[in-house]
């Protein structure tokens, strides 16, 4: 059972107890502890935490960037290297940075958990810059697949680390806010490569420069990341009290260092962070809680956002909107919900988020599916294709997008929290993989009325699962929502 407090009591505010069996009830000695505690250790202050963060949300603003930055440049790319009208080559300008991603999230946990986050978002970036500048400079097709494939491994590596980061180094009051930055940094990042990929069409080899912008943001994150924070989290279980210490003092300032060390403690069992094994994962002690966040993922994608995304020029085009201001439309819906969830994350919880999302997200495919019917005339099936496609993006974007990656590394115990993290964002990027692979395909077949009735099935069945087998998580601390989830030996 959770543990009862007030939302308003963070991760570092709880007076140490001697017994963990004894917990201190917080409502009914409030009072006395407002008392005793000045405000300044009441609650520590999400200033000092939030450039780390910001820092951080570098890795989903470039994962965003290297996702749309083909999109508007691809038919300039493939005229320059001489693969035009070769839609296997442009596919593959595509996928090759999806398997690199695949490549880079299998091995996030280990990495992160080998080397640190903050080398971790070091390694991150390198590739990023190596691949981006080869694919500038390239003269062929190879020279392109290459450096795609070195931006997709670090783009599989970027996001998983950002999520375990953001959720160790943040207050816990505000986790759930700090978490929606990497949401609004995706976004952020989707929309900058729309708008520099604007000129392509007009100035010949600008799709060159597209590739070469995407360094500078790389190159801020690898110096940036030396003077930010260690997760104190992972110094601890390395035996790195010290310098955990001194992380604490960096995110929260003298005063709460103690009492965060003390709240570390308390979930210490003298486990070893390298004898994880897969086995424990996959069908272990621990394959509930990796069940449920790689279940989420799935669920995520089986949704069909990726492919509204694909399918979204197509509606705008027949209802006579430009491509680029379709895309405005999309990104501009996508970043809203953004942010509305950012401030809502820590308000509502991420339970709640997460139902209301998957079930705006059912109702808008259900819109979708109406549109597609024969019985809706011609005007009115536009509104609707339309109207329900943004409605899809911005509800998606109110939970479904932002809460999985947040909401995981909470419920996953420190130990096995990098590598877990690994294995269900392996489990996106295969089911991303698969639906961009296929969606084309089972248009054609089925037709959109049967599609759009699927996607938005798989959206119930989310609603459902959420309802059954998450749990809130707000306001609670790191350490808290672990002893309440250890299974039991």
């Amino acid at each position: 059972m959770w543990v009862r407090q007030r939302e308003a009591y963070s991760m570092y505010k709880r007076l140490p107890s001697r017994d963990s069996a004894n917990t201190v009830d917080m409502d009914e000695n409030s009072v006395p502890l407002q008392n005793s505690m000045s405000p300044e250790t009441s609650s520590p202050s999400w200033r000092l935490s939030l450039p780390h963060v910001v820092v951080a949300t570098i890795s989903s603003f470039l994962f965003g960037y290297h996702i749309g930055v083909v999109n508007e440049p691809l038919e300039s790319i493939s005229v320059d290297l001489g693969f035009s009208g070769n839609t296997l080559a442009e596919g593959l300008v595509v996928s090759t940075c999806l398997g690199g991603a695949f490549v880079g999230s299998l091995l996030s946990g280990w990495v992160a958990d080998g080397v640190g986050r903050r080398r971790a978002f070091q390694l991150c970036a390198l590739p990023m810059i190596i691949g981006a500048s080869i694919s500038a400079m390239t003269k062929n097709l190879e020279g392109m697949l290459l450096g795609r494939l070195l931006v997709g491994t670090g783009m599989g590596l970027g996001p998983p680390v950002a999520s375990l980061y953001v959720t160790e180094v943040s207050p816990a009051f505000v986790r759930g806010t700090y978490g929606s930055f990497i949401q609004i940094a995706t976004c952020l990042g989707l929309i900058g490569a729309l708008f520099i990929g604007i000129p392509v069409k007009e100035i010949a080899g600008w799709w060159r420069i597209c590739f070469w912008i995407s360094t500078i943001p790389a190159a801020i994150l690898f110096v940036a990341m030396v003077f930010c924070a260690e997760s104190p989290p992972w110094l601890y279980k390395r035996g790195r009290t010290e310098e955990a210490e001194a992380a604490f003092e960096k995110l929260l300032g003298g005063l709460h260092v103690q009492l965060a060390l003390a709240e570390l403690s308390k979930s210490d069992r003298g486990d070893d962070t390298d004898t994880v094994k897969i086995s424990e994962l996959l069908y272990g002690r621990h394959f509930r809680v990796v069940f449920i966040g790689s279940t989420l993922f799935a669920l995520q994608q089986l949704s069909g956002i990726n492919a509204v995304f694909y399918f979204s020029s197509t509606v705008f085009k027949s209802a006579g909107v430009p491509s680029t201001l379709a895309n405005c439309f999309i990104g501009i819906a996508n970043l809203t919900g953004s942010i509305i969830a950012m401030a809502l994350m820590d308000k509502l919880g991420r339970k709640v988020l997460l139902l209301w999302s998957f079930f705006g997200m059912a109702i808008s495919m259900a819109l979708q599916a109406v549109a597609a019917s024969s019985y809706v005339p011609g005007s009115g099936e536009l509104y609707l294709s339309v109207g329900g496609m943004l409605l899809f993006v911005f509800t998606f974007a109110l939970g479904a997008g932002p809460v999985p990656g947040l909401l995981l590394p909470e419920i996953f115990p420190s130990r096995i929290r990098a590598k877990a993290m690994a294995v269900c964002m392996s489990v996106h990027w295969v089911i991303n993989f698969f639906v961009g692979l296929l969606f084309l395909r089972l248009l054609e077949k089925l037709g959109p009325q049967l599609l759009y009735s699927m996607f938005g099935t798989f959206c119930l069945m989310a609603v459902m699962f959420v309802k059954r087998n998450v749990m809130e998580t707000k306001g609670k601390s790191l350490q808290e929502i672990e002893i309440a989830l250890l299974p039991q030996d």
